[in-house]
């Protein structure tokens, strides 16, 4: 399927707050830094990912990071980063899209199906027994950003009181390169980084 970057654009922000979007806000509004058939492991150079872990499991591993490499090379990869864990959107609508659509991705050779947002690991991980998305979803936190602002993937939403957090994205990665990318305009907006758009493009 053609590669494709898609974008919708919306005056709402994250899940049912409504809040407006400013004319200048959407005005300085850019594409992501990563593109696709850019390699998305060297746009964030020396970059590591927490895998969802409970506080114990972190302890115990020292609080290792998982670099990028290690998750993408090598391998077929559908990713989609949303604005932050137990929010509105996010709980109700886009992880379930992915959980629910995991048999079709391994039908298509997807190796990982990952969700990754601005929370540290360990909120990620409770998050996700709470959706029973575990044994379909790898989930990894970006505690510090630092992912998505290399990719120039972050959002301030300071409005609905949660600071700098992620666009809600997804993208089709294979052996590191990216395939196929998505970024809503707005965070509230489930229009091109579900399941069953990715899903067309692999």
């Amino acid at each position: 399927m053609a590669s494709l970057i898609a974008k919708r654009s919306s005056s709402s922000v994250l899940g049912g707050l409504r809040m407006a979007v400013s004319a200048a806000a959407a005005a300085a509004r850019t594409y992501a830094s990563i593109s696709v058939g850019g390699d998305i492991v060297s746009a964030a150079p020396g970059v590591s990912l927490q895998k969802a872990r409970s506080w114990d499991e972190g302890v115990s591993s020292k609080f290792a990071t998982t670099p990028l490499k290690d998750i993408f090379k090598g391998k077929k990869v559908v990713i989609f980063g949303l604005p932050g864990a137990y929010t509105g959107v996010c709980s109700q609508q886009h992880v379930p899209s992915y959980k629910n659509n995991v048999d079709k991705f391994k039908a298509k050779g997807i190796d990982s199906v990952i969700c990754v947002a601005v929370n540290d690991p360990y909120t990620m991980n409770g998050w996700a027994e709470t959706l029973k998305a575990k044994d379909a979803i790898e989930f990894y936190g970006d505690f510090d950003a630092s992912f998505h602002k290399s990719l120039d993937l972050t959002k301030d939403l300071s409005a609905a009181l949660l600071g700098l957090r992620s666009e809600r994205w997804s993208a089709y990665v294979e052996d590191g390169k990216v395939k196929a990318l998505n970024v809503e305009e707005a965070p509230s907006d489930l229009k091109v980084s579900g399941a069953e758009v990715i899903l067309g493009q692999i």
